[in-house]
């Protein structure tokens, strides 16, 4: 038993986890960019096509998605679950799923409406047949403080292509909700404190989706030399497609850092320290 003790602090991956764990936030921050920076120059290394990395993330989701389904089906609980997390993703599906039929019938589309029908399924388990288990008290966060301010923005910065004007007001919406839709779900783990695997395992595969979308994006753009910003319009439009990718990468950095430290760890179920998310 010592020598496994010791082995442990050994172990190079527990001594850089523990190092970090020790540094002040604004140091975590830094290495946090540096990581992410250095993923993204390996993936241009290795992706020489950069829209693998958008099936990629759709791969991700589904992978949650899933992950999620299996709770609910084989232990037959909710717990820990956002509704709202949820019923914001429906949203910003449908509205998403309208505006590629009207707008760009492609794939995506397609891949869009399996995830739909899949939430649809999620929330229907939650809102009904699992309801005794799900956590109504520490789903609290109020999801008008989102949904309002996404509408607003939509408003204001838009697409500028020539598409019906109510139609890019719509496309800007899902774009901007779906950046902050995880937020609600964020907020139950950070009440409960302790977040059991499955859950964790969901949110960590959004985390893993999100990195990729905002990846293939900048990506996109670099490759392009920033004609692809140019080729989504004019204005504020296009650098809030990017800021968007960004903030949904960022709103779950700190999450999957804890995720990532406690599977290295053996540990089973996550225990979020005070003010992760």
């Amino acid at each position: 038993m010592m020598g496994s003790g010791r082995a442990m602090r050994k172990n190079p991956v527990h001594v850089v986890a523990t190092w970090v764990k020790r540094q002040p936030p604004k140091v975590k921050a830094f290495l946090a960019v540096v990581a992410g920076m250095g993923l993204l120059v390996f993936l241009r290394l290795v992706v020489h096509d950069h829209d693998n990395l958008f099936v990629a993330a759709e791969a991700s989701h589904a992978i949650g998605i899933s992950v999620l389904i299996y709770k609910l089906i084989k232990e037959k609980t909710c717990a820990g679950l956002s509704l709202k997390s949820q019923e914001l993703t429906a949203l910003f599906l449908a509205v998403r799923l309208y505006c590629s039929f009207v707008m760009e019938f492609d794939l995506h589309t397609l891949l869009d409406s399996a995830t739909l029908i899949t939430t649809l399924w999620v929330i229907y388990m939650i809102r009904f047949k699992l309801r005794s288990s799900y956590m109504e008290d520490k789903d609290n966060f109020p999801i008008y403080y989102v949904v309002v301010p996404c509408a607003l923005l939509a408003l204001f910065i838009r697409p500028t292509t020539s598409h019906n004007i109510v139609n890019r007001i719509l496309w800007a919406f899902c774009v901007y909700l779906e950046a902050v839709s995880v937020l609600p779900q964020l907020r139950v783990m950070q009440n409960v404190k302790i977040v059991e695997p499955f859950t964790a395992h969901y949110v960590f595969a959004l985390g893993v989706a999100r990195f990729l979308s905002c990846a293939h994006w900048v990506l996109q753009v670099l490759d392009s030399r920033g004609y692809l910003l140019t080729a989504l319009g004019h204005g504020l439009w296009p650098s809030m497609v990017l800021l968007s990718e960004i903030v949904q990468t960022f709103i779950l950095a700190d999450f999957c850092y804890y995720y990532v430290q406690s599977v290295l760890g053996g540990h089973l179920v996550l225990r979020l320290p005070s003010g992760v998310v």
